[in-house]
């Protein structure tokens, strides 16, 4: 099955800026996550778009030595660097890391089929045919397993009290989204995907994704939300989505408020998930 004719593009860039961005997110996401997951150990995991690979360590540290996990990763330089974080970290053996497609998963004959749990986080907005995508990880599943798949919908952001130029700011943002033939509000539609696939015993949740000042999540949580606007922009201001005058009266006042003794942000991924149907 080959879905490659459209590119997928990542918004936000490969630099070590996004790098470092990245693995704030999993600091503050991965424990929650792995609760919601509810793992029960000895699974075979397959991890779309498995990015900085923290989290894929994390699903086979709760897998245990019984299981095994695939991180897919299209990109390159995110794979060398989830090469190198493992080793760091001693764990260099924990998982194995392939570079593919998410529209054409880089299985061999005897793998597909083979999955408990096939995982995609933070990537279906980033893909203009999601659909696809979703389709992909049912076929690596075997029947009973399940596809998980977690992701945004922007229009909840709420930092609060609001940033001085900040709605300016995330509306060029989201649009930013179509011009590259993506979705910003891909997260409710995440049930739709799932079942649309053929999946079944479908739930939704949601992961928190928020903090408050005076909370040890607070400054991670911000320090994404400006890195986020950040490594977008340059398509901002190059797709005439806002002027630099405007791009930079609403980064200050989004520093201002990450300084803010009340300051809060309000948020929570989207989160579904669904099994393949048994036969017999």
């Amino acid at each position: 099955m080959n879905h490659t004719e459209q590119p997928s593009h990542y918004i936000h860039g490969y630099s070590s800026d996004e790098e470092h961005r990245l693995s704030l997110l999993n600091d503050v996401l991965n424990e929650a996550s792995l609760r919601e997951l509810g793992l029960q150990g000895g699974e075979r995991i397959l991890d779309v778009g498995s990015g900085p690979g923290q989290f894929t360590r994390a699903m086979a540290r709760a897998a245990g030595r019984k299981g095994r996990v695939i991180g897919i990763e299209r990109d390159a330089q995110q794979l060398a660097g989830a090469s190198r974080l493992a080793r760091d970290a001693g764990e260099e053996n924990l998982v194995e890391f392939r570079q593919g497609d998410a529209r054409n998963l880089p299985l061999r004959r005897d793998e597909w089929g083979a999955f408990d749990v096939a995982h995609a986080r933070f990537l279906l907005e980033h893909v203009p045919d999601p659909a696809a995508v979703v389709s992909e990880m049912a076929r690596a599943l075997r029947p009973g397993g399940r596809v998980v798949v977690s992701d945004d919908d922007h229009e909840s952001f709420r930092p609060w009290p609001e940033p001085a130029g900040f709605h300016r700011l995330w509306e060029a943002y989201l649009r930013s989204y179509d011009r590259l033939g993506n979705d910003a509000y891909i997260g409710r539609r995440l049930v739709l995907l799932l079942y649309d696939a053929g999946l079944r015993n479908i739930r939704n949740s949601g992961v928190f994704f928020g903090g408050c000042a005076g909370t040890p999540a607070f400054h991670a949580v911000a320090d994404n939300l400006i890195g986020t606007l950040v490594g977008a922009r340059e398509l901002i201001l190059s797709g005439g989505l806002l002027d630099e005058t405007a791009y930079t009266a609403g980064m200050e006042g989004l520093n201002q408020w990450k300084a803010h003794p009340a300051g809060a942000l309000w948020y929570a991924t989207c989160w579904a998930e669904g099994s393949v149907e048994e036969t017999g």
